[in-house]
């Protein structure tokens, strides 16, 4: 096992407007984008954010070497409840996720 941010260039996330975020994991190349893509559990990122796997949506991109994830925000962009007005934090967590 090792941390996805060892296996990818970059783990990105960010709004996909107020009610959704968007997590995009770029491998770089095919060969790498092979080996997550075995490795990394639609079920495993739904528990790692508590969210629901039917509203959790993955789309794996073969031609760009992306994997990407969409979900319902916890809190609505600007409640008094939202603790990431960006959605930028969700990466980090993706990225220390043992594949």
């Amino acid at each position: 096992m090792a941390e996805l941010r060892t296996l990818v260039q970059k783990v990105r996330s960010k709004n996909a407007g107020p009610f959704w975020l968007t997590i995009d994991i770029f491998c770089g190349d095919a060969e790498r984008y092979a080996d997550v893509i075995k490795r990394l559990k639609t079920d495993a990122v739904s528990r790692l954010f508590q969210s629901n796997s039917q509203t959790l949506k993955r789309f794996d991109i073969a031609d760009l070497h992306v994997i990407k994830f969409s979900l319902p925000r916890p809190a609505i962009q600007g409640d008094i409840h939202d603790r990431d007005m960006h959605g930028a934090s969700w990466a980090a967590l993706l990225a220390e996720l043992d594949i």
